[in-house]
């Protein structure tokens, strides 16, 4: 049998799941200047997934970086979810 496929899937389910709490914490913690903390990682994914020959490996990467380039927008969004209050607003 082959698992990759599974390992995939349930990789980018997790993957996905771990993004979201990172969006809420930073813009949280340090607003939208972290922008380009997410824009940083998803180049860096991006560019090794297309350097691994090995399809697990540059399949989650590739992940990785697509989840990383969204979570800019998804950052930008939680701001305004917190101006509407939604989301608690941190006290500096």
């Amino acid at each position: 049998m082959y698992f990759t496929g599974l390992i995939i899937g349930v990789a980018t389910f997790l993957i996905i799941g771990l993004f979201h709490p990172l969006v809420i914490k930073g813009e949280y913690y340090f607003g939208v200047k972290i922008w380009w903390v997410f824009a940083l990682m998803g180049i860096v994914a991006v560019v090794l997934s297309v350097m691994i020959a090995d399809v697990l490996w540059s399949t989650l990467l590739a992940v990785w970086g697509a989840s990383s380039f969204w979570s800019i927008g998804e950052l930008f969004e939680q701001r305004k979810r917190v101006e509407k209050g939604w989301f608690p607003k941190r006290e500096k």
